[in-house]
């Protein structure tokens, strides 16, 4: 039950084997320049000079620590959160799950407009954990952290903090987390916000229900289908990937860009490189980049968030137009959606790139509850 106040505080040691490593990196042979095979080498090392020489940790660190941050054990497993309460008397609380290759960092755009909104919206207070066997909440347990597993003890890291009521927002990962939520449907949950359901129709005359900007979607979920190698290998062998992601700071940048960068490389001037890095950092200085790929193998065996099992909390979709564009018609067959946003601008990163235009839906939803 004990909770603990945390700071993050790498040893200058460490960073100083990162630089090492990274100067004395072996560089693969470039057979193409474009991203069909991969991401480009010169796109790699131009990243891995700026976190050499240019990135500065210890003032991304110190940034981090200006958040409110602490650690508790639930069911065997260390969890790191962010949690920051809103000035406003009777604040609804949410708990904001993040995805991969993401850290806690994902929300952090969030907690002033949730907290302290100026336009009349509700305030929220903002509980931010990181994954089972991300960043500072590891080392991972033990086998069988599964999103249902993680949902249960997001309940439970929520009434230890004392609230009786809550709302849960997600993305990516935490996209999958909310719905074993809404099927457990525990005592004081409110309502699940996310960014995507992976639902598809079994039946094939379901396909005509999209509207123009859903089936228009379709193409970035081929795109995923044609290039999701890096999901594939992490269902399957994740601790064999391990030994690379933990040993060689440049396999973890790489391996980190798969998504934020784009699969052709179209998101490359959107990302943030300052966040990103940081987020890189994360996972490279807690070693964390094999046991966090550990989730997609977990889920991969029992099929999470995936199957046809009822959630009838109220749910909200807010579907961004550089993303996988969950088709609402499919959500609705096991999924209770009573909030729909289809936004004219944003990535699979939203929380990142557009934080305003998702924290005015996360209000306008919760708002209503």
């Amino acid at each position: 039950m004990t909770i603990t106040p945390f700071k993050i505080a790498i040893p200058d040691a460490d960073i100083t084997d990162l630089r090492e490593r990274l100067a004395l990196t072996r560089w693969r042979a470039e057979i193409t320049s474009d991203w069909s095979r991969g991401q480009p080498v010169a796109l790699v090392k131009e990243l891995a000079e700026q976190w050499r020489n240019a990135f500065d940790w210890r003032k991304a660190e110190a940034a981090l620590n200006r958040y409110p941050q602490f650690l508790t054990e639930i069911d065997g497993q260390r969890i790191h959160f962010v949690h920051v309460k809103s000035a406003r008397p009777g604040a609804l609380p949410l708990i904001l799950t993040h995805g991969w290759p993401s850290t806690f960092t994902e929300y952090l755009k969030l907690i002033e407009p949730l907290t302290n909104p100026t336009d009349g919206r509700p305030a929220f207070d903002v509980v931010i954990p990181s994954l089972p066997g991300f960043g500072f909440s590891s080392p991972l347990s033990g086998p069988g952290w599964t999103a249902a597993r993680t949902a249960k003890a997001w309940d439970v890291l929520m009434h230890r903090l004392g609230y009786q009521r809550y709302g849960f927002v997600g993305n990516d990962v935490g996209s999958f987390v909310g719905k074993e939520i809404g099927v457990l449907k525990p005592e004081g949950l409110v309502g699940v916000h996310v960014q995507q359901i992976f639902a598809f129709p079994s039946d094939p005359a379901d396909w005509g229900k999209m509207d123009a900007f859903e089936a228009e979607g379709m193409a970035n979920a081929q795109a995923w289908e044609d290039n999701n190698g890096y999901q594939r290998i992490q269902q399957t062998r994740p601790a064999t990937l391990g030994f690379g992601l933990i040993d060689s700071p440049v396999a973890q940048l790489s391996w980190n860009m798969e998504l934020p960068f784009a699969f052709d490389g179209r998101a490359v001037k959107m990302v943030d490189r300052e966040h990103f890095l940081t987020d890189v950092s994360i996972y490279w200085f807690t070693a964390t980049g094999g046991s966090a790929a550990n989730m997609y193998y977990e889920d991969g065996k029992v099929g999470g968030g995936g199957d046809e099992r009822r959630n009838d909390v109220p749910t909200a979709v807010a579907v961004f137009p550089e993303d996988f564009r969950s088709v609402r018609a499919f959500c609705e067959a096991n999924n209770n959606i009573v909030h729909w946003t289809q936004m004219p601008r944003g990535s699979h990163f939203a929380p990142v790139n557009e934080p305003l235009l998702l924290a005015e839906d996360i209000a306008a939803f919760f708002g209503k509850l």
